[in-house]
């Protein structure tokens, strides 16, 4: 991603803290954000890659270990999760696709049920929404995971669009941010 990164990851602190002032103290000085991409990558059509990577803060914000953000306490933390969740699923609703809408609607409610119910998979959801974003391939492979817990067909899904590399760089990255269950 590259020079990219630098972009989306000024466009996602930016957007924040003009929004509020409480996001804008929560962020970390410069010199301490981690602006690295973890779905990114996998993103084909790269008009989504502002969007999934806002999503996906918002998503370390709940779950894991924000990239950008120090909030004071979880509250905030949840709150600013919230509003990066919902910045996100605005830029991509900017891009025209209801697809991809859905897909990342239907992604965080499989990663909610899948954390609640203390599953594994939600890695390979990621991988695969980020990897087939938009082009309606999930059901089937999410079915598998919120109705038996196997998120097998998800990753064989990522893997098949984006290769293994990228993919294995992706979830070891979001392992790494979000501990335990991936």
């Amino acid at each position: 991603m590259g020079v990219a990164s630098a972009e989306v990851f000024a466009a996602i602190a930016d957007g924040a803290s003009r929004e509020s002032g409480l996001w804008a103290d929560a962020l970390r000085p410069a010199a301490q954000r981690e602006p690295v991409p973890v779905f990114a990558c996998l993103v084909e059509d790269r008009r989504f890659v502002l969007g999934v990577e806002t999503i996906y803060e918002g998503y370390l914000l709940h779950y894991g270990s924000s990239r950008l953000f120090s909030p004071p306490d979880e509250d905030v933390a949840l709150l600013l999760g919230d509003a990066l969740l919902a910045h996100g699923l605005v830029r991509i609703s900017g891009t025209g696709s209801v697809a991809a809408v859905a897909d990342l609607a239907a992604l965080l409610s499989l990663c909610a049920q899948a954390r609640a119910d203390d599953r594994d998979g939600d890695g390979a959801a990621w991988a695969a929404t980020a990897a087939l974003l938009g082009r309606g391939a999930l059901d089937d492979a999410r079915a598998a995971l919120r109705d038996e817990g196997d998120a097998t067909p998800l990753e064989r899904l990522a893997r098949a669009a984006a290769g293994d590399e990228a993919v294995d760089a992706a979830l070891a990255a979001h392992a790494a941010r979000l501990g335990a269950i991936v």
